[in-house]
């Protein structure tokens, strides 16, 4: 069933018998705001809601697939994330709740393709345009995690492949003038703060950056170091 499989299959069976909760078993003390191996200081929640969940599995965070957390909302079951280093710990419980402003999640994205679409003939980037892209994606099964356009270009973050890249630039070449770049790293940061922002762009170029009320997101090249401060 791919990555997570068994805990879908666990999210499932528990919809089907309407169980009392799920427990989860992971080599890390629960939810955090950071994947441990990348981030130091990272910060355990000790519950956060269905939907806040969602969205931090949709932006990359790894602990939990987004498929997991669907069933369980719908019947309203709690997931228990807990540690098999350390059975006797809080770990996280995911559940219908409100909550305060969490920490920020910090969530990166390796190997990282950005594109950009110009329209040959100047023209401005149309619904018309975005129809063929959007097709063109989707046909070549490139997923898009960040996206981008002004007047007369339209930008995409996605997973690079080259075999995909190179099926896209045969769909879209003739209409569009294609430029791309590759060994890029995506950063999320959910539930921003300025302190949050500085900490991981500071001394970095940034090729592409987002910001809604809740999340920011930048496409800068790969850093080498293998922890963030």
């Amino acid at each position: 069933m791919g990555r997570e499989g068994s805990d879908y299959t666990a999210a499932i069976l528990a919809y089907c018998l309407d169980a009392a909760a799920v427990v989860i078993w992971k080599d890390v003390a629960g939810l955090l705001n950071a994947d441990p191996k990348v981030f130091r200081d990272t910060v355990r929640y000790p519950e956060v809601s269905y939907q806040e969940t969602i969205e931090m599995a949709y932006y990359g965070a790894s602990v939990i697939h987004p498929k997991t957390i669907k069933p369980l909302a719908v019947r309203q079951i709690p997931l228990l994330v807990k540690s098999f280093l350390d059975p006797a710990a809080e770990g996280t419980k995911i559940h219908n709740c409100r909550h305060g402003l969490l920490a920020p999640a910090y969530i990166r994205k390796t190997n990282q393709c950005l594109l950009s679409f110009e329209s040959k003939d100047l023209t401005f980037i149309s619904e018309e345009n975005l129809e063929v892209i959007f097709g063109a994606l989707a046909q070549v099964r490139l997923k898009i995690h960040l996206m981008q356009n002004s007047a007369i270009s339209f930008s995409v973050c996605t997973d690079f492949s080259a075999y995909r890249l190179d099926k896209l630039l045969a769909l879209l070449r003739d209409q569009f003038s294609i430029h791309y770049n590759t060994g890029l790293d995506l950063y999320t940061i959910k539930n921003y703060n300025a302190a949050s922002i500085r900490r991981l762009t500071e001394d970095r170029q940034l090729l592409l950056e987002q910001r809604t009320r809740q999340t920011f997101q930048f496409v800068c090249r790969t850093d080498s170091h293998e922890h963030l401060r």
